[in-house]
């Protein structure tokens, strides 16, 4: 098992990033959308942890910046129907934290926003997972406009967790209204 890769960043795509060790291998890893964003540009130094899927034709690197995202990976693939790839789009829609929230609040909606997962995985997922992610980590429930400019931006084609990110990023005392934090997160998401 590859429990974790440094070096440099050379190559720096959403399909896939190649990490540099000091030894001149380079290793094509996979991230979800919300580390893909947090990486530094190409040439910059990066400490990813890894977790190594092993199928009959293929030998796959997923890479993750906290140790806790990995775990929530590792439970993922635990249900059936729930490949490596699977996993990854949820964690790039829901992220990490409001993938944990989702499966123990039973939150078939959330789930089926990622591409993949229609009612049915929804509830086998929820069913064979809900009790396994008790000890992690899971997102704060957000107050009702903030939750209104999340679906907004989800609507108008945001990720899930990046529009959650935004909303968040967004809020201040003297912007507790919907359309003021929308206002904010959609400035906040074009500078990205």
């Amino acid at each position: 098992m590859i429990a974790s890769v440094t070096g440099v960043l050379a190559q720096r795509e959403p399909a896939g990033i190649v990490v540099e060790t000091p030894g001149g291998t380079g290793y094509l890893i996979y991230v979800p959308l919300g580390v893909f964003e947090r990486l530094p540009q190409p040439g910059a130094s990066v400490h990813l942890h890894t977790e190594l899927v092993v199928r009959e034709d293929d030998w796959s690197l997923y890479g993750f910046d906290s140790t806790s995202e990995r775990t929530v990976f590792r439970r993922l693939l635990a249900a059936s129907g729930v490949g490596a790839r699977l996993a990854i789009s949820i964690l790039s829609a829901l992220g990490p934290e409001r993938t944990v929230r989702a499966v123990r609040d039973r939150d078939l909606a959330a789930l089926g926003t990622v591409s993949g997962i229609g009612r049915k995985k929804a509830e086998r997922i929820v069913l064979e997972l809900a009790d396994r992610l008790d000890d992690l980590p899971a997102a704060e429930p957000i107050a009702t406009p903030a939750a209104d400019a999340v679906r907004a931006l989800v609507a108008l084609g945001y990720p899930q967790a990046a529009a959650d990110t935004a909303v968040r990023n967004a809020a201040s005392p003297d912007a507790t209204d919907t359309p003021m934090l929308l206002r904010r997160a959609l400035s906040d998401l074009q500078r990205k």
